[in-house]
């Protein structure tokens, strides 16, 4: 246990280092003049094999399966490889055919995730190197590695991940832009440029730290609500799905998260005055197809104001369409699209928080739950 440092709760305290937590894990493994991501030592597989990858490979159970479907985007998108994520308790049931010209990334916080490790092992049986993301230096899933990138956010004490899940999509970007440079899929002068948006990152995660009193108001407004629908479309689908793990976890509200186009095939039947719908709206204006999901999520918003929702957005700094059409609007600073989940999450997390908190629960200890699961 760490000191709470003030805070009411550990789970607050975490939400509120994850600025500190974004510096630690990126700045010391950066360098802007050169144009360099210094983690060849902590991977430990040469380079030659790195350039000779016909695939990745990622095993991850709860929140830390959510960050490894955002590191699926951002691989797929800058090392231009096909990518897999499984849950690591289904991992062994689909017999997968993994061989040696393919790594397999393990992500869990505690690094003692007990079908994490399983899964780790069997990858190794069948000839995968791997790479284990934790928290935890020495754990198990980092020693039986071939390398380990640590994601340095400091302890976690509250069972709900939240500093070390932003942490670890964060460590994922950096391995994708190192490989991306390693595969020659990236000028130097790209690379810097994303150096520079990751180097920002935690200066943006202080700014939508600000938002903390309006997701507090959002919790007094709807913790009585009995079910949650969250939203979003690619890259932006796994934040919903972990906003609505968050709410599961610390308030005991049934909450789903789904892509946004799915809503068609069987959600709409849920869809009334009773059910809020929590969208991530935001948009890349750089990126085209950012562009695009962007205009069919407002008319996602329009047609679940039309089905009488009651709907909370998550939209970018400046939006004004959004804020016509949603009931309640958080903002988020300007980010590319693949690093804007890691600032998306932090409003969802406060909420997430505040509606537990409002419903008088234990908010670091929830039930039936433990912060390692070293059972499988």
């Amino acid at each position: 246990m760490t000191d709470i440092g003030g805070f009411p709760h550990y789970m607050l305290k975490e939400i509120f280092e994850q600025p500190q937590a974004l510096n630690s894990t990126i700045r010391p493994r950066v360098c802007l003049p050169e144009a360099q991501v210094r983690v060849a030592n902590e991977i430990g597989i040469a380079t030659d094999d790195l350039r000779s990858l016909q695939r990745i490979n990622i095993v991850a159970s709860g929140s830390s399966r959510h960050a490894g479907m955002v590191g699926q985007s951002m691989f797929q998108h800058l090392v231009r490889l096909p990518v897999d994520v499984d849950y690591a308790s289904e991992f062994e049931y689909r017999n997968p055919p993994i061989g040696a010209k393919e790594i397999t990334i393990v992500i869990t916080q505690s690094g003692e995730t007990a079908d994490t490790t399983s899964a780790q092992r069997l990858a190794r049986e069948k000839g995968s190197r791997t790479i284990a993301i934790s928290n935890v230096v020495g754990s198990t899933a980092a020693r039986e590695s071939d390398g380990v990138l640590y994601t340095n956010a400091g302890p976690e004490t509250s069972i709900a991940s939240t500093k070390s899940f932003t942490a670890q999509m964060a460590v994922l970007f950096l391995l994708a832009l190192y490989l991306a440079d390693v595969k020659e899929e990236l000028a130097k002068e790209a690379v810097q440029v994303w150096i520079q948006e990751l180097l920002a990152l935690p200066q943006k995660a202080e700014a939508v730290l600000e938002s903390a009193d309006s997701c507090r108001k959002l919790a007094e407004r709807f913790h009585r609500a009995q079910d949650f629908l969250f939203v979003g479309r690619a890259v932006h689908y796994p934040i919903a799905m972990d906003g609505a793990l968050k709410l599961k976890e610390v308030s005991y509200v049934h909450a789903e998260g789904y892509p946004s186009g799915e809503t068609k095939h069987g959600p709409n039947a849920l869809i009334d005055e009773n059910l809020p719908v929590v969208m991530i709206a935001t948009c890349d204006g750089n990126d085209a197809g950012s562009v695009l999901r962007y205009q069919k999520n407002l008319a996602d918003l329009g047609r679940f104001k039309s089905q009488s929702a009651k709907t909370i957005a998550l939209a970018t700094e400046g939006d004004r369409e959004v804020q016509k059409i949603a009931d309640h609007v958080i903002f988020i600073p300007q980010a590319p699209e693949l690093l804007s989940p890691i600032l998306e999450i932090i409003p969802l997390q406060l909420f997430a928080y505040y509606v537990a908190v409002r419903k008088g629960l234990d908010v670091d200890r929830p039930r039936n739950l433990v912060k390692a699961v070293t059972q499988e």
